[in-house]
């Protein structure tokens, strides 16, 4: 059993980046933008109306304040202004979440602040401040063993580990940053290889070489990659192919 996310809702104004329309058809999960790399009010109330009428779940995809990097540039932000600011994105989306019938159930940090919580213990306790201030109950997706689990747990946030279907891993099982040749999977064939043994076995091979086991409940599945519904759609056949039952993780 194993949830699909995809990070959605990453449009701003005119501008579209992801299909969500139909990405919602695909995964279990969506990781909604709150406005600091992507989404504007309009693009999140659209996408929460439409994660209802699919049974979709709503997550926040909180970030750094970037719209310029897309929240993929590296910040230094004061713990006490990133928690607020955490804090602001989850109230922002559940005010559109309520409207249309469900809540945000729970919430991932994206991009940059994504990477920097693996392994920054003062940001990533300033996340999950942010996210229990905003309610105590949601979980946090998260890479396992990471600094973000820890801090979540001591919180006492519901954690929930991920794994990433086009990402590469390193021997320590964490991603390869992205500027490395090779981080980002781009041949389908390889992916949907990676997928099924991570969802069915829970293991990957390292960029390296080296198997990794890798421990995880739920699956990203990039919208902002080109050909990302084809691949969606190859990945979710594959995972039912293979016996994996697709359920969101709440």
């Amino acid at each position: 059993m194993i949830d699909l996310n995809a990070d959605l809702a990453e449009g701003y104004g005119r501008w579209a980046l992801t299909d969500d329309e139909a990405m919602l058809d695909l995964v279990t999960s969506a990781n909604v933008a709150c406005g600091f790399h992507a989404g504007d009010p309009g693009i999140m109330r659209r996408v929460c109306d439409l994660a209802v009428e699919r049974g979709v779940r709503i997550g926040a995809q909180v970030s750094y304040r970037d719209l310029a990097g897309f929240g993929r540039r590296a910040m230094d932000v004061p713990a006490g202004e990133l928690a607020d600011e955490v804090t602001y994105q989850i109230g922002a989306l559940q005010v559109f979440a309520r409207a249309a019938g469900a809540d945000v159930a729970y919430v991932k940090p994206h991009g940059a602040l994504y990477n920097r919580v693996v392994s920054d213990p003062e940001q990533a306790a300033a996340v999950a401040s942010g996210i229990r201030h905003a309610a105590p109950g949601l979980a946090v997706l998260c890479l396992a063993d990471s600094a973000m689990h820890q801090a979540a747990g001591r919180e006492g946030l519901a954690v929930v580990a991920e794994t990433f279907a086009d990402r590469a891993y390193t021997a320590a099982g964490t991603l390869v940053p992205r500027g490395t040749p090779g981080a980002v999977i781009s041949d389908p064939h390889q992916v949907v290889r990676q997928v099924v043994a991570l969802a069915r076995d829970g293991r990957t091979t390292a960029l390296t070489g080296e198997p990794v086991p890798i421990r995880a409940r739920s699956l990203c599945l990039h919208g902002d990659t080109p050909g990302a519904v084809d691949l969606a759609l190859r990945i979710r056949k594959a995972l039912q192919d293979a016996g994996v039952r697709l359920e969101a993780f709440v």
